[in-house]
C-alpha cells in the first residue's frame, strides 16, 4: 500500500506556536517528533514495500525533506506552487503513484498533523478495510465522537455491511446543539480525513465527480521535477476532497478507525491531549500559577504569572502574547485571519527561526535593515549564496568563524568581522567542535529570505 500525507495545512488554529512558514505539522507538539515525522512512523509496516507521497507547498519542501532525512525515512516530496485545498493535492499524488507503477495499487490519504498512539490498533483498522478495498470501494474513517464538538464534519454511517458502514450523508460542521443531537443518535461520526481505495478507483471517482482536476493531472509529467507546475494547478478549482469526491460518489464506504486520534486542531486539543495537575491545569515553560484552574498556559520564555483565572488559554512567544477562553479557542483562526488583513509578520514567521544547520532570531528591522543573531551548531554550514538585493555585515560573538566570500577562505574569532557585499559568492560555516554566534546586518532595498540564490547546500535546498 502506498500512501498520501498531506502536508501543506497552514496550523492557523495554533499560532502562535504554528506560523505561515512554520506549521503545526512540522512542530513537535507530544514527543520526540514533529507530528509530520510521527505521520511518517506510523506508516512503516503498512507502507513497507511501497512509498510515502508527501505532498506540500513549496515554500515548506525544504523542511518537509529535511524532517524526513532526521527519520530516515525515503519518501517523496511533491511540491504545489500555491494551496488549493486537498482535491488538487490528492489528485496530483495520484497521478505520480500512477506515473511509476503499471499497477493497481492501493493507497492511503492522511493529513500530516493528526497524532495517533496507538500504532496497533491503527494498523488493525487498515487491514479491516482492505476487503472493501479490494472490492472497489473508497474507505473514509469515521471516529466515534466522545463529546459535542463543532470543529469537526461529521458521517453519518448506515446499515452496516462485513466491517464497513453505508455513507448515508457528510454533514458540515455543527453548532453545539446539532452535534449534542448527533451524539445521542450515536450513527454519527468525526471525518478524520483519512481515506484509501485503489488508484484507479480514486482517479475514475475525479473523472467522474471533479473532471476539471482530473483533465489538469493528465498534463502533468514527473519525470525530470517532481515541483507541479504553477500553469497547471492555477486552473484547478479551490476545493476539498470530500467536497469534489466523496460527498458525490456511489463508492464511499465507512469503517471506523479503532485507535486514539486527535487532530490537534485547537489549543482545547491540545489541552485535552496533555498530562494535567490536580486543578486540571497544563503548564509549559516559565510559569507561576496561582489560583488557576482548568487551563492551559504556555510560555516559550518569558515569566508567564497568572493568577484567579479558570479555562482559558494562554500562550506566549518570543513576539505574541495569545489569551483566549478554552471553550472559544477555534475562533484562535479569526485572530489569524486578522494579522493576515493587517499583514502582520507575526502570522507568516517566528522571531526565532530553526534551520538544518542551527538557528536565527530577529533582533530589529525596519526600512532597509534587518538585525539578526545566527547561531551555526558544530560541524555544520549554511549553503553558498548570493543576494541580489542586500549587502551583509557579520561580527562573531562567540566561537570561531570560516568565511567563504568570492573563493576565498578567512577565519574570524570573536570580536573580528567580515562586510559582505551585494551579489557576493558567499558561505558561513562552523567546521569546530563549539557552538558559532555571530550578529548579522542586512541593508538594502529588498529584505527577505527569498532573496537568496543557492550554488552549493549540504542540506539538498539547491
Amino acid at each position: 500500500m502506498y500512501s498520501i500525507i498531506l502536508a501543506g495545512g497552514s496550523g492557523s488554529r495554533l499560532w502562535p506556536l504554528s506560523r505561515e512558514l512554520y506549521p503545526k505539522q512540522l512542530i513537535s507538539l507530544h514527543g520526540k517528533y514533529s507530528l509530520l515525522q510521527n505521520t511518517c512512523k506510523r506508516l512503516e509496516n503498512i507502507t513497507a514495500n511501497a512509498q510515502n507521497i508527501l505532498i506540500t507547498n513549496i515554500k515548506h519542501a525544504n523542511d518537509v525533506k529535511f524532517q524526513l532525512r532526521q527519520i530516515h525515512n525515503n519518501g517523496v516530496v511533491l511540491s504545489e506552487p500555491m494551496g488549493k485545498n486537498t482535491a488538487p493535492a490528492i489528485a496530483c499524488a495520484l497521478a505520480y503513484i500512477k506515473s511509476i507503477t503499471d499497477k493497481n495499487e492501493s493507497v492511503i490519504i492522511l493529513p500530516s498533523d493528526h497524532l495517533i498512539q496507538d500504532i496497533e490498533a491503527f494498523e488493525n483498522t487498515i487491514k479491516t478495510s482492505l476487503p472493501a478495498i479490494e472490492n472497489g470501494n473508497i474507505v473514509t474513517f469515521g471516529i466515534k465522537p466522545s463529546y459535542p464538538e463543532t470543529g469537526y464534519g461529521y458521517i453519518k454511517a448506515g446499515e452496516k455491511n462485513n466491517s464497513c458502514y453505508e455513507v448515508e450523508k457528510f454533514v458540515e460542521k455543527p453548532d453545539y446543539d446539532t452535534a449534542q443531537k448527533y451524539l445521542k443518535e450515536g450513527c454519527y461520526y468525526w471525518n478524520s480525513g483519512i481515506f484509501a481505495g485503489k488508484v484507479s478507483v480514486l482517479l475514475e471517482a475525479f473523472k467522474t465527480t471533479a473532471l476539471e482536476i482530473y483533465r489538469n493531472i493528465e498534463n502533468l509529467n514527473f519525470s525530470e521535477n517532481l515541483s507541479i507546475p504553477f500553469g497547471v494547478y492555477e486552473k484547478m478549482p479551490d476545493i476539498s476532497f470530500d467536497y469534489a469526491v466523496m460527498e458525490k460518489t456511489d463508492k464511499a464506504v465507512m469503517c471506523v478507525l479503532e485507535s486514539d486520534w486527535n487532530d490537534l486542531g485547537s489549543w482545547q486539543s491540545v489541552y485535552e491531549l496533555k498530562e494535567k495537575d490536580k486543578d486540571g491545569n497544563v503548564t509549559e515553560g516559565n510559569v507561576i500559577a496561582n489560583d488557576l484552574k482548568n487551563s492551559l498556559i504556555y510560555s516559550s520564555k518569558k515569566l508567564v504569572a497568572v493568577s484567579g483565572l479558570e479555562d482559558i488559554i494562554l500562550v506566549e512567544t518570543e513576539d505574541a502574547v495569545m489569551a483566549c477562553r478554552k471553550d472559544k479557542s477555534q475562533d484562535v483562526k479569526k485572530l489569524y485571519d486578522r494579522l493576515e488583513e493587517e499583514n502582520k509578520e507575526a502570522r507568516i514567521v517566528h522571531k526565532t527561526v530553526f534551520r538544518p544547520w542551527g538557528y536565527y532570531t530577529c533582533l530589529a528591522q525596519g526600512s532597509g535593515y534587518l538585525t539578526k543573531i545566527i547561531s551555526v551548531s558544530p560541524k555544520q554550514k549554511l549553503s553558498i549564496q548570493s543576494h541580489n538585493h542586500r549587502s551583509e555585515h557579520w561580527v562573531v560573538l562567540e566561537g570561531k568563524a570560516l568565511v567563504i566570500l568570492d573563493g576565498q577562505k578567512y577565519n574570524l574569532n570573536a570580536g573580528q568581522s567580515i562586510d559582505i557585499p551585494l551579489k557576493a559568492v558567499h558561505s558561513l560555516q562552523n567546521p569546530y567542535d563549539v557552538e558559532l554566534r555571530i550578529i548579522e546586518v542586512q541593508k538594502g532595498d529588498y529584505i527577505s529570505e527569498d532573496d537568496i540564490i543557492r550554488y552549493e547546500d549540504a542540506y539538498g535546498r539547491v
